[in-house]
C-alpha cells in the first residue's frame, strides 16, 4: 500500500470561503479525513496556483498541527502522483487529467479518481462523458455516493456508447468504474456540540421556547433555486403544529444567495403558509450559533426538491446530533434515512415527463434560462407529500420517546455507515483495489499521446504558416544583428512577453554567438549544443529570435 496520495486541487485554496457550498465543505472535510484515517503518512496537492505547505494547513488544519505530511506543487509535475499510484480529484472531470497522464507519464502511471457532487447540469453531464472519450482506464474510477447516481450515471454512459455507436459504428464500451461510497460527517464532533444541556438551555430560552415547546432545525443554502421551495416545510409545520397544539417554532440556518430580496420571499411565504409557526432565519455561517441549534433543536427537516442535490450532508449530521430526521424521499436522502428507523422518508412527485423537460433543457442550452432557472423551474414542478410530511412533524412533536429513540438509531447509522472513519477506509481500499487492477491489466495501445481536441497548437495549425521550425530548418544571423539586439530584447515589454517558455539570456548569446562564427547551421545542429533538458527552450527561443528579426531562415 502506498504511504502519500495526491490531490489535484486546480485553486489551491481547500478552505472555506464566505457563503461555502456544500461541494467546498464536502471536499474540505473529505481531505481532513483522509489525513486523519487512511493512514496516508502524506498528501501532496497539486494545483496550478502557488500554494505552501504553510498555507496548506492553515486551510485544512487551522490551529491545529497536521497529522500527515503536505506538500505542493504544479500540477505539470506528476512526480508525486507517480510515486502514490493515486491522483483524487474533487469532481467528476478525469478527461483532462488522463490525457496529461498519458502525455506525460503513461495510462499505466497512476489510477485517477474522481467524485460526482452534482448530476443537474448539462455542462457537467457532458463533462462526465467526455471521460469516455479520454483515455480514462479500468483502474480509474468516479465515485458515486449514492445508488441512484450511480445507476443515472451508468444509464448516462450506456446511452452516450449507443448513440457512438449509432453515430461512428463504436464497438468498445470503456468507462472508468463507478463505486459506491458515501460522503461523512464528523459523529463524534457532532454529538460533542449536540450534547450540552447548558447551551440546549440557553439558546432555548433565547429563542422565548419553554421546555416542552418542540424547535424545529433546517441547516442548508436558503435558495428556493437550487435547494428547496420552503412553501411545502411551512405548510407542514403549521399542520403539524395545529394537530398537536404545541408551540413550534421553526428555525432555518443558512444563508441567501439572493440577499435581502430573497429573504423576503421566505418571509412573505412563511407568512402564508405557517401563520402561527414563528420563523427564525439564522446566519448559518456563524459556526458557534449553528452548533447551539444543533443542541437545541428537537426535529430536522429538509425536504428538497431539486435535482441539485444528489446526496444530502445535513441529514446524516443531524442523525450524528441525535435528531429525528423528517426528509424528503430523494436521491440521497433514501441512502442515508431509513424510513421509521432514523426518521422519516416522505414521498416525493416528479413532474410528467416527455412534455416540458425537454424544452426547458433547451432553453438553458442556448442560454435563455440560467442555470439557477434551470433547476428552479424544475423544482417548481415537483411536490413534496405535505399531508404525510405534517404528519410525520406531528408524530415527533406529540411523542418525545420516538424522538429520543429515532435519535438514538440516527447515530448508531452514522457511526457504522458514513463516520469519517469509515468512509476514508473505504476510499483507502479502492485506492489499493485500484492499484491491483493496474498491476495485472497488460495496458491499452499507447497511442494517440494527444489530445485530438486540445493537443500542441504547433502541430495542429502547422499548414497555417509557410514554413515551420522543424528540425531540420536552416538558421542563420541577419546582417548587422549583434549582441545589443539582444540587450533591447531583454528592456523591451513586448519583446519580454512570455519568456517563461524560451531559454534564458546566456543560451541567446551562445545561439548569436555560435551561428555568427559558424553561418547557417540547422535546428537540429543548434539544439545538439546545449543540455537535453533546455534544448526545448532554446527551440522555443530560436523561434522567438526569427521573430524579432535577429535569425533568418530563408537563407
Amino acid at each position: 500500500m502506498g504511504q502519500s496520495l495526491s490531490i489535484y486541487s486546480p485553486s489551491g485554496q481547500v478552505g472555506l470561503p464566505e457563503n461555502p457550498f456544500g461541494q467546498r465543505i464536502a471536499n474540505l472535510q473529505l481531505y481532513q479525513a483522509l489525513a486523519r484515517h487512511a493512514d496516508f503518512t502524506r498528501l501532496d496537492f497539486l494545483t496550478v496556483r502557488e500554494i505552501t505547505p504553510e498555507g496548506l494547513a492553515e486551510s485544512l488544519f487551522p490551529g491545529e498541527t497536521p497529522p500527515v505530511e503536505l506538500g505542493a506543487g504544479p500540477i505539470l509535475n506528476l512526480q508525486p502522483a507517480i510515486q502514490a499510484g493515486a491522483l483524487l480529484r474533487g469532481s467528476l472531470t478525469l478527461s483532462d487529467l488522463a490525457w496529461q497522464r498519458r502525455r506525460q507519464a503513461g495510462d499505466r502511471a497512476y489510477s485517477l479518481i474522481g467524485l460526482i457532487h452534482t448530476l443537474a447540469p448539462p455542462a457537467i453531464r457532458q463533462d462526465l462523458v467526455s471521460n469516455l472519450a479520454a483515455p480514462t482506464q479500468d483502474w480509474d474510477a468516479i465515485i458515486c455516493t449514492s445508488p441512484v447516481v450511480r445507476d443515472a450515471t451508468q444509464a448516462l454512459f450506456d446511452s452516450w456508447h449507443d448513440h457512438l455507436a449509432d453515430r461512428m459504428g463504436a464497438t468498445k464500451r470503456p468507462q472508468p468504474r463507478l463505486p459506491l461510497i458515501p460522503l461523512g460527517v464528523d459523529g463524534p464532533a457532532m454529538a460533542a456540540l449536540a450534547d450540552r444541556p447548558q447551551v440546549r438551555r440557553s439558546r432555548r430560552e433565547a429563542l422565548g421556547l419553554e421546555p416542552d415547546d418542540v424547535l424545529v432545525l433546517w441547516v442548508g443554502r436558503l435558495s428556493f433555486f437550487e435547494k428547496a421551495f420552503p412553501q411545502p416545510m411551512f405548510r407542514a409545520v403549521e399542520e403539524a403544529a395545529a394537530r398537536t397544539g404545541r408551540k413550534v417554532v421553526f428555525a432555518m440556518s443558512g444563508w441567501f444567495p439572493g440577499g435581502d430580496r430573497d429573504r423576503e420571499f421566505y418571509v412573505s411565504a412563511a407568512k402564508a403558509y405557517a401563520p402561527s409557526v414563528r420563523l427564525e432565519l439564522l446566519n448559518g455561517n456563524d459556526r458557534e450559533l449553528l452548533g447551539e441549534l444543533w443542541a437545541a433543536s428537537d426535529i430536522f427537516i429538509s425536504l428538497v426538491d431539486n435535482i441539485q442535490e444528489t446526496f444530502g450532508i445535513t441529514p446524516i449530521e443531524a442523525m450524528a446530533a441525535g435528531l429525528p430526521v423528517v426528509v424528503s424521499d430523494w436521491d440521497g436522502y433514501r441512502y442515508t434515512v431509513r424510513d421509521g428507523m432514523e426518521g422519516f422518508l416522505i414521498p416525493t412527485l416528479g413532474g410528467p415527463p416527455r412534455v416540458m423537460g425537454e424544452h426547458m433543457t433547451a432553453r438553458h442550452l442556448v442560454q435563455f434560462d440560467t442555470y439557477q432557472n434551470y433547476v428552479g423551474a424544475i423544482a417548481q414542478h415537483t411536490a413534496v407529500h405535505v399531508g404525510r410530511a405534517a404528519e410525520a412533524l406531528a408524530a415527533l412533536i406529540d411523542n418525545p420517546d420516538l424522538r429520543r429513540r429515532m435519535g438514538e438509531a440516527g447515530r448508531a447509522r452514522v457511526a457504522s455507515f458514513c463516520d469519517w472513519p469509515v468512509v476514508a477506509r473505504q476510499i483507502r481500499g479502492l485506492i489499493d483495489e485500484l492499484a491491483a487492477v493496474r498491476a495485472a491489466s497488460p495496458g491499452p495501445a499507447p497511442l494517440p499521446v494527444t489530445d485530438p481536441v486540445s493537443g500542441d497548437p504547433f502541430t495542429d495549425f502547422d499548414a497555417f504558416p509557410t514554413h515551420v521550425l522543424r528540425l531540420d530548418a536552416r538558421l542563420s544571423v541577419r546582417p548587422g544583428i549583434g549582441e545589443a539586439d539582444l540587450a533591447r530584447a531583454g528592456e523591451l515589454i513586448l519583446d519580454k512577453a512570455f519568456g517563461a517558455w524560451r531559454a534564458g539570456p546566456e543560451e541567446h548569446a551562445a545561439i548569436l554567438r555560435r551561428l555568427t562564427a559558424e553561418g547557417p547551421l540547422s535546428v537540429r545542429d543548434i539544439l545538439v549544443g546545449f543540455p537535453g533538458p533546455k534544448r526545448r527552450n532554446v527551440h522555443m527561443s530560436l523561434a522567438w529570435m526569427a521573430k524579432l528579426g535577429m535569425l533568418d531562415w530563408l537563407s
